[in-house]
């Protein structure tokens, strides 16, 4: 090893698109040209990175780009997992394009996604893999937290990727996340990588949070994010909000 060269998280330093061999005709090029422009590169400069933007602006792509990079199934899961045929696992061809930076490659970890959570609890459940109780005898957000603090371990250098994991989680389960994260960055053995709309979850000390809402992906002040404003500016005043919302409705009779 290099003398001065730090082998805890970030592992993943940088992801580079090889614009000279990318087909514009394909998805996602095509569905998202000014993102995924010849200039597209992200840096993850700490252990904990935040995407966050309007829905279909490029982070879930983006995201199992990087699940495909690192070997993950894409229909959710870890390197170590064969999920069953019936699971989605749809091709990124974002990946192929794209040339990641490492200091050391890490395979180890788990993609979350929150559309096929059902499917990967039940094969953990499946295969014995009990830590914490079976996923599926519990609440969605009871599981969610279970496969989180049982399943994802830091003895060894891994990533974790995931793709909304506040969408099971009460605010105060959201809290109780935002523990773990603390956790994981403490083991200096983990690096997450999160794709959230949750001002909760975003709030965490020290992240890089990456908007996905311009014409490229900027990094971005957690006050600044649209996600925070909006649910400040709610939260301060809901009846204004509501009346602007609902001053067309027609009357009901």
């Amino acid at each position: 090893m290099k003398k001065g060269v730090s082998l805890s998280s970030p592992f993943l330093k940088r992801i580079t698109l090889l614009s000279e061999k990318v087909d514009r005709g394909l998805f996602p090029f095509n569905r998202f040209p000014n993102l995924l422009d010849d200039e597209f590169s992200l840096d993850f400069p700490t252990p904990v990175t935040f995407f966050t933007g309007e829905n279909g602006t490029g982070k879930s792509t983006v995201l199992e780009a990087i699940a495909k990079l690192c070997g993950f199934h894409l229909g959710g899961g870890g390197s170590d997992h064969q999920l069953h045929e019936t699971s989605d696992q749809s091709e990124s061809v974002l990946a192929d394009f794209l040339r990641p930076s490492w200091l050391p490659k890490v395979s180890k970890g788990f993609f979350f996604r929150s559309d096929t959570f059902s499917d990967v609890a039940r094969y953990l459940d499946d295969e014995g893999n009990s830590a914490g109780g079976r996923l599926h005898e519990q609440s969605h957000g009871e599981s969610l937290l279970s496969l989180f603090a049982y399943h994802f371990g830091t003895s060894e250098r891994c990533i974790y990727l995931l793709d909304e994991p506040e969408n099971a989680l009460s605010p105060t389960r959201q809290m109780s996340f935002l523990r773990l994260l603390r956790d994981w960055e403490d083991s200096c053995n983990a690096q997450m990588i999160v794709a959230t709309h949750s001002p909760i979850i975003m709030s965490y000390p020290g992240a890089t949070i990456l908007s996905f809402d311009g014409e490229s992906v900027e990094p971005i002040e957690y006050k600044e994010t649209e996600h925070y404003r909006i649910t400040k500016a709610f939260l301060g005043n809901p009846e204004r909000y509501l009346a602007e919302l609902f001053e067309d409705e027609p009357e009901s009779y």
